[in-house]
């Protein structure tokens, strides 16, 4: 990972939020109105799976009455990765510089995304960090707690990465960091994105940066999180934590 000290960074330009929904139809209007309250430059992007319950057309009315709004309709329910690797393609297509994933429910408060885009001027990547001195959930049970404490330490010693909070969905990029981390190949679902895309840009050299947040348990709708989520980020964490030992021995590069 590259020393942020050595390297200048260009300014950031325009700010993308990317919020991914499927029946969100309680909590749409809230925090796109805390987003923009918070951040009054930034722009939304609101993509929506399809949802059954109304959440796109919500998105659309958010839409049409504010301009900085914006719709990305998808098919159907295809994943949290898909529909961020979408929004990606769509605000790199536009011309933002800073595109930022933030999840729908309020878990991520917009009130420290200023936090986040203010480290971002001296970073490649800013991770918003449950797991670092100053960062805190709120909510959770101990059962949930642990998952996710484990599933980011099982991720940091697997793959040798330098960070605490491998598996957070809270992040700013730039523009640049997101072209260079090959998103073609991706993996899409839940843990697996967010640990995929960590990696990518600590063994591609960008500097990254967490910053403590305080995470907030959803109070309305239901949680996305399933086992085979779960399950499947076990298996490829360690597929990839075994291929790139290999690779190292091999000299070969893996994915």
């Amino acid at each position: 990972m590259n020393d942020g000290e050595q390297r200048s960074f260009g300014p950031l330009g325009k700010v993308l939020v990317i919020i991914p929904t499927y029946n969100e139809a309680e909590n749409i209007k809230p925090i796109v109105n805390r987003v923009r309250a918070a951040v009054p430059e930034a722009h939304v992007l609101i993509a929506d799976d399809n949802s059954p319950d109304g959440t796109g057309k919500l998105a659309d009315e958010l839409a049409g009455a504010d301009e900085l709004v914006h719709v990305l309709h998808r098919r159907g329910k295809e994943g949290l990765g898909a529909a961020y690797l979408a929004g990606f393609g769509w605000g790199i297509d536009q011309g933002y510089g800073v595109l930022v994933e933030m999840d729908a429910d309020g878990s991520h408060q917009p009130e420290e995304l200023p936090r986040l885009l203010t480290a971002l001027k001296g970073a490649d990547l800013v991770l918003g960090s449950r797991w670092v001195p100053g960062g805190r959930v709120v909510n959770w049970p101990k059962s949930r707690e642990f998952i996710s404490r484990g599933g980011s330490l099982y991720s940091r010693v697997a793959l040798d990465l330098p960070l605490r909070d491998i598996t957070g969905g809270y992040r700013a990029f730039r523009r640049e960091t997101l072209e260079g981390l090959g998103l073609d190949d991706v993996a899409s679902q839940g843990y697996c994105f967010q640990v995929d895309l960590a990696r990518r840009a600590v063994r591609a050299g960008y500097h990254v940066v967490e910053v403590p947040i305080t995470f907030v348990e959803r109070e309305l709708g239901d949680s996305k999180m399933s086992r085979d989520i779960l399950v499947e980020a076990l298996w490829r964490v360690t597929t990839w934590g075994v291929g790139e030992r290999v690779g190292r021995i091999t000299g070969r590069k893996t994915p």
